[in-house]
């Protein structure tokens, strides 16, 4: 198992030099990835945003280890030529340490109605769908042409090609038991499942997570995809190594080969810089 902290793009993290301190820090106590939000607003909160991909520049900057993304970038409300140039730079300037995460975005009425875009899900899943198959085409260099539903190329590449080839890896999000997102996830190369049970900063419930593994497994077989494939869980877990096992350890024995180091999203701390460096510097729970 390994393990990422995880911040919004909000609050004392909208400014990259606290971003950059979070990504030191995390090298430096020995965790394997810094993730966080992509969100244009967030629940009406009149507070800073940042942009995340200036945020992990400053990330990437800061450190030569950490593993660095979103999770999760709502990409229908993105034009895949933009996004897949942004990662690909960033890929560039870490020497290959992007993992992307992607998904709906949510909620959908802010990430997306409040702009006066469209809120219908099957609508936005359709773009996800052919934004993630062309940005994973502009990330290999060679001319792409492509007229889509939503989306054209006509004999364009993007250059330079993405650090790690074929692509970074391609992490989907969804809420469990929705078996649409987790069947997306499954063509790509790992699952970030939500869960109704268990809100952002708890940890999942094992039994949930046993199921989710079994049907991207059989979803993956069925669609003859080899070759690794993450699941991330999250949460907040004990410093204390005893209690930290005690959570993590039933969820690495089922599968699970992330543990996403979360602040409760209801609490005083999940903008705050000071707590979650604290946690940072206590270290990794351990399996």
């Amino acid at each position: 198992m390994r393990f990422s902290i995880n911040i919004p793009n909000f609050g004392e993290f909208a400014d990259a030099r606290n971003v950059a301190k979070v990504a030191a820090a995390a090298e430096e106590s020995g965790w394997d990835a810094l993730f966080v939000w992509d969100h244009v607003v967030h629940r009406k909160q009149r507070t800073p945003f940042g942009d995340p991909w200036m945020l992990l520049t400053a990330a990437a900057l800061a450190t030569t280890r950490l593993r660095l993304g979103t999770l999760v970038t709502p990409v229908a409300r993105r034009r895949p030529q933009q996004l897949a140039r942004q990662v690909a730079t960033l890929d560039s300037l870490s020497t290959g340490r992007v993992i992307f995460g992607a998904g709906l975005g949510a909620p959908i009425e802010e990430e997306y109605g409040a702009f006066g875009e469209s809120t219908d899900p099957i609508e936005l899943a359709a773009r996800l769908d052919e934004g993630l198959d062309l940005m994973a085409r502009y990330w290999s260099g060679e001319p792409v042409t492509h007229k889509g539903r939503f989306f054209e190329a006509h004999d364009v590449a993007l250059l330079p090609a993405t650090v790690q080839q074929p692509r970074p890896p391609v992490w989907v999000a969804g809420y469990w038991p929705n078996r649409r997102p987790m069947r997306r996830a499954a063509r790509w190369d790992g699952a970030v499942p939500l869960f109704e049970s268990a809100r952002h900063g708890q940890p999942p419930h094992v039994q949930e997570v046993r199921d989710l593994i079994a049907f991207t497994r059989e979803e993956r077989a069925r669609l003859n995809r080899t070759g690794p494939f993450d699941i991330v869980a999250g949460g907040v877990t004990p410093t204390d190594p005893t209690q930290a096992r005690a959570v993590i350890a039933p969820l690495a024995e089922e599968g699970v080969t992330w543990w996403d180091e979360r602040q409760h999203i209801g609490g005083d701390t999940l903008d705050k810089l000071v707590p979650v460096l604290r946690r940072i510097e206590h270290g990794p729970p351990a399996t």
